[in-house]
C-alpha cells in the first residue's frame, strides 16, 4: 500500500514537472482528488524526494501567483461563449 502512494506521489511530481501543470490537472490524469495531489505534493514529496519536491515547490508557487490571472481568463472565456452561442 505504502508502495503505491510512494508511486503516485513520484508519478504526480513527474507529470507537473514535465507539463508545468495545475494541481487540478494532475489530479484529473491520475484520476484522484485535487486535495489528494496537494498533500501528495506538499507533504509527502518531501520525505520521498527532496529534488523533485524543490521543483514541484517552484511550479506551485508560480500557479499561485498567476492563479487570479487564470481565473479571470476563464470567467472571459464563458461569458464569449454565452454571447456567441445567444447570437446563433
Amino acid at each position: 500500500m505504502r508502495e503505491d502512494i510512494e508511486k503516485r506521489v513520484i508519478l504526480a511530481a513527474e507529470i507537473m514537472i514535465k507539463y508545468n501543470a495545475t494541481v487540478r490537472k494532475v489530479a484529473r490524469t491520475l484520476g484522484v482528488s485535487k486535495s489528494t495531489i496537494h498533500n501528495d505534493l506538499t507533504r509527502r514529496l518531501m520525505y520521498i524526494d527532496k529534488g523533485l519536491y524543490r521543483q514541484v515547490r517552484t511550479i506551485l508557487e508560480r500557479n499561485k501567483q498567476e492563479r487570479h490571472i487564470r481565473g479571470g481568463l476563464a470567467t472571459k472565456r464563458k461569458y464569449l461563449i454565452k454571447k456567441i452561442t445567444a447570437s446563433f
